[in-house]
């Protein structure tokens, strides 16, 4: 790979496949920007199938694992030795690893000769402390965490919240926070409409609680509005059932996959977010982006940082029924919020200036670890830790073939 001088001029990143999921698709954006502003950038996948690889510029290298590694049982840990091999063979001077989702390849990393070990930058993209997750379930997922981040360079987390979050599992000084690139720089508000359409989008699976906008609709008791949910899952069958039994099937669509919310967030009146958990849940900055407001239950720190005050929208606690009904009659009853206005409230996750700061990251990382007889701080900061849990056995990678590139 093409080194540059203390920087870092070759970038991978680890995805598994290539589906439409937030993680996947920021990192893709993120990608394309690198490579157009003069990084080497290579994709080292799994498997190259999924929708997603449309979206991947020609200047981006993608190379897929040898075999395919498609996602199942103990596919993260494969995928991380065949990771593994590639980086000894090809030496890039960073792996990014986009979301939590990735981190079982860290180990497999871990485990390469110093020598052949890149600079590694790991995303936190959903919250370390999770609705739903016990106190006591909470210990071992800090100590699981605790020792993939081990040798991690520098953590990036996508707000001040989930800083503050990962400074008390891990160790202060790795955690940064740079900001979601979920805006192209050119988009652009919509002018407001006179409907009453509602959108929510997603996968079609529990965790989006996509019964619970069902129930809250069918509160609001309002002939005119409407309800679009965009997405495709296993779920789809239920939710048709629950909106006939709500007595609201006539005025509820389920269009299926979309590859552009723009357009839909065009026609919408308002978003609306009922999901159990989330990440930081670039939609909601992609429905304020478009002039939007945005109804959410209390899933996601964006939901909290971006519409707690009311000025843009409303939160509801989760899974509240009764709740989510009153925050949508609220919005929908007021004069829609100027839509200038709603995206103002999130210029700053433009995918430029976004890009620029990851490339500075990436940057300073690599000359750290570059600078003669210099112990980086972080590293000093985590010497007892590591020493706690013993040293890492190195195991040199094989030089098999256990990745290609992609055709």
């Amino acid at each position: 790979m093409t080194k540059m001088d203390n920087g870092a001029g070759a970038i991978a990143i680890v995805l598994h496949d290539l589906p439409l999921g937030g993680s996947e698709r920021i990192a893709v954006r993120l990608a394309n920007r690198w490579a157009a502003l003069g990084r080497r950038v290579t994709l080292f996948c799994g498997t190259t199938e999924g929708p997603l690889a449309a979206l991947i510029d020609a200047g981006i290298e993608v190379v897929q694992a040898d075999p395919p590694i498609p996602r199942g049982k103990g596919s993260r840990k494969r995928l991380g030795r065949a990771l593994a091999e590639w980086i000894a063979q090809r030496r890039p001077d960073v792996l990014f690893v986009p979301g939590n989702y990735h981190w079982p390849v860290l180990p497999e990393i871990d485990r390469l000769p110093p020598a052949l070990r890149p600079a590694v930058i790991a995303q936190i993209g959903t919250p370390l402390y999770r609705h739903g997750r016990s106190a006591l379930a909470q210990i071992p997922y800090n100590l699981r965490t605790r020792r993939q981040f081990r040798r991690v360079d520098r953590a990036i987390s996508l707000s001040p919240s989930m800083t503050r979050d990962a400074d008390r599992v891990l160790w202060p000084s790795i955690t940064h926070c740079i900001r979601l690139p979920a805006l192209d720089d050119d988009d652009r508000p919509f002018a407001p409409v006179e409907g009453r359409t509602i959108l929510a989008a997603g996968r079609l699976v529990e965790e989006k609680g996509f019964d619970i906008a069902l129930r809250a609709f069918a509160r609001l008791g309002d002939p005119e509005a409407r309800l679009v949910i965009l997405g495709e899952g296993p779920c789809r069958t239920a939710l048709e059932a629950l909106a006939w039994e709500l007595g609201v099937a006539d005025r509820v669509t389920l269009p299926g996959y979309v590859p552009d919310i723009r357009p839909w967030l065009e026609a919408a009146r308002l978003f609306l977010l009922s999901s159990y958990y989330e990440g930081y849940a670039a939609v909601i900055v992609e429905a304020l982006g478009a002039g939007r407001p945005v109804v959410s239950t209390a899933c996601t720190p964006a939901a909290h940082e971006l519409l707690a005050a009311g000025d843009c929208g409303g939160v509801a606690p989760i899974g509240d029924v009764e709740g989510l009904a009153a925050a949508v009659k609220t919005a929908l009853a007021q004069p829609a919020p100027d839509p200038f206005w709603l995206a103002q409230s999130v210029e700053r996750y433009r995918l430029g200036p976004i890009a620029e700061a990851y490339l500075a990251e990436f940057d300073a990382v690599v000359a750290e670890r570059a600078a003669p007889n210099v112990v980086p701080i972080s590293r000093a900061a985590r010497a007892s830790a590591t020493l706690a849990a013993g040293p890492a056995t190195a195991r040199p990678a094989t030089r098999g073939s256990a990745w290609r590139r992609s055709a």
